[in-house]
């Protein structure tokens, strides 16, 4: 992990993008990353606050719980949207040419912060792994599909969604590195991916901390009773 490092650092050092009209543009991309589609779906059709049932992740695994499967894939498409939107729409809009690229990871990193810290509902949000595949989308399509990929594999061999997000994340800068060599962007890209990799690995601390315990639940298994009654007197993480 300390090898994503370097990159990250020098994003952070890179000048900012003379952005026509301010600041005000990533204000936006931020805003409308923070609508909590999840939670806002299931409050309206369910009447539930899905914070405080099941894991107490406002994403769409927690709405899939709490809405269903279909309504739950619906919520997780509009995660992904409000990713992709600022990258694809707001950042060309906002500042084009040799910058164009550095403006997207920008607009893209916004949205997920937005996600995972929205203003609309005291900063306490998901875990920026569907958000994030939308702007990675939004930039190069093909570093959410070959990740995707990891994703499906390794949820077959561990039917652990958590996990599964974990590989993903993980193979989103060595895919994006190896994209780079043939495409318009370079290191920023790169950087973008390998930031995104550390934050869905911090906001997934409880993940691996269950998966080292042997608890993380899999697909198709049951909670025990004992674990559920353990896990209702504890405060949901917003994940």
């Amino acid at each position: 992990m300390t090898a994503l490092l370097p990159p990250i650092a020098t994003l952070a050092a890179a000048p900012p993008p003379d952005l026509p009209g301010g600041w005000a543009w990533l204000a936006a991309a931020y805003l409308l990353g923070s609508v909590p589609f999840g939670w806002l779906m299931a409050k309206l059709i369910k009447g539930v606050d899905i914070r405080t049932t099941g894991s107490g992740n406002i994403g769409a695994t927690n709405a899939m719980r709490a809405l269903g499967k279909p309504l739950g894939l619906v919520a997780f498409a509009l995660d992904v949207l409000k990713g992709w939107a600022p990258v694809a729409l707001l950042a060309p809009a906002a500042l084009g040419g040799e910058q164009l690229h550095l403006a997207q990871v920008l607009f893209g990193a916004a949205a997920v912060l937005g996600h995972v810290f929205p203003i609309y509902l005291g900063f306490k949000g998901g875990k920026a792994v569907a958000t994030g595949c939308g702007a990675l989308v939004g930039i190069d399509p093909l570093i959410f599909l070959i990740s995707g990929l990891v994703w499906l594999a390794t949820l077959g061999l561990t039917r652990m969604v958590g996990a599964s997000s974990l590989a993903m994340s993980a193979a989103f800068p060595i895919v994006a590195w190896v994209r780079s060599g043939s495409q318009p962007y370079g290191w920023e890209v790169v950087a973008g991916a390998a930031a995104l990799t550390l934050l869905v690995v911090v906001r997934h601390r409880s993940n691996i901390q269950r998966i080292l315990n042997g608890t993380e639940p899999r697909i198709g298994s049951k909670k025990p009773a004992a674990d559920a009654a353990s896990a209702s007197s504890t405060p949901p993480s917003h994940g």
